[in-house]
């Protein structure tokens, strides 16, 4: 249906997200006849672009500013309505991340289009695209048609598969020079909390805790079991509110919301709050020694009992059958 799609790809430390990968996907979904990556920053972009390449793109365009080093909603915004101006798109997909629901908004402001949001699912019906996105904490879905303008969208982490990459795919990465200049937010400094292990917004498995871990040391068994099936760790609101982890682990309607393939739930009540980010997740996995906690209303596996007993056990069994496959 689409002629012409745009993907604005995201990077972390000069490396493309999954997600970026995924919104190229997204964009075949809805039968783009071209694929047109776009990539912004600072320094050498072409290998960013030729990722993209690889992952389905047809061809790339690169924004290298030193404005660019660092994310603000004025510099992307310029950059990237810059080469939106020059390509005139049928459609734009990027991922609904944390820069992509800050600047996704001010584009479609910009360009006077509607935006559907968080999408995790896309049909194609009578040659329109149907976008399906989570509504009222993920109670419920809607769907949703784009009936004239700008197919403008922003898709959920983890929902849409990207393509194979296909090394042998060729294809032009070209740069443009926008004159990011209009800044009125500076960031002279950022400074990451130091983490380990796997991306929570991007991990296949994680292993979250709650108020039942019950210290800041008890979070280390999670971080055992994460280690040993190559999961993220992440926590309800209660778990962070009691100090026991860091907010950035926070999982639910006021913090990051995922759908990992594996969700292990341990120790957590299941506040609405809490499953308002994790309930479609494809396997929940709930470990309470309450067999009333409402976790194991949405759980598809539930174990009723101690969890300082049955996560070490599931961890010893874990690497048990994975030193047997060997």
């Amino acid at each position: 249906m689409s002629n012409k799609v745009l993907v604005i790809g995201e990077s972390r430390d000069g490396e493309l997200r999954n997600v970026s990968f995924e919104a190229i996907a997204a964009a075949k979904k809805i039968n783009a006849d071209e694929i047109v990556g776009v990539v912004l920053g600072a320094g050498d972009l072409e290998a960013q672009g030729e990722e993209m390449i690889k992952y389905g793109a047809d061809r790339v365009v690169t924004v290298a500013h030193d404005n660019l080093t660092t994310y603000t909603s004025e510099g992307y915004g310029q950059a990237a309505l810059a080469v939106i101006n020059d390509e005139s798109p049928d459609g734009i997909v990027m991922g609904h991340t944390s820069i992509g629901k800050d600047l996704t908004p001010k584009l479609a402001s910009k360009l006077g289009s509607g935006l559907v949001s968080d999408v995790v699912e896309i049909d194609v019906d009578d040659d329109k695209a149907v976008f399906t996105r989570p509504i009222y904490s993920g109670k419920a879905f809607e769907k949703k048609i784009v009936t004239d303008g700008i197919a403008f969208f922003t898709i959920r982490p983890n929902n849409i598969a990207a393509l194979e990459r296909d090394d042998s795919r060729s294809g032009d990465v070209t740069s443009k020079e926008v004159d990011v200049t209009d800044i009125r937010t500076i960031i002279k400094d950022v400074v990451r909390k130091a983490s380990e292990g796997v991306d929570l917004s991007e991990a296949n498995i994680i292993v979250a805790g709650g108020r039942g871990v019950k210290s800041k040391e008890g979070f280390d068994s999670l971080y055992e079991l994460a280690d040993v099936l190559g999961a993220a760790v992440g926590a309800s609101r209660g778990a962070c509110d009691a100090e026991y982890c860091d907010y950035s682990l926070q999982i639910g309607q006021t913090g990051k919301v995922v759908t990992p393939d594996l969700y292990i739930a341990v120790g957590i009540s299941g506040a609405i709050q809490h499953l308002a980010g994790m309930s479609n997740s494809k396997v929940i996995v709930a470990i309470n020694k309450d067999s009333e906690s409402n976790i194991f209303n949405v759980a598809d596996y539930g174990l009723v009992g101690d969890l300082f007993e049955i996560v070490p056990m599931l961890t010893e069994e874990i690497k048990r059958l994975k030193k047997s496959a060997l």
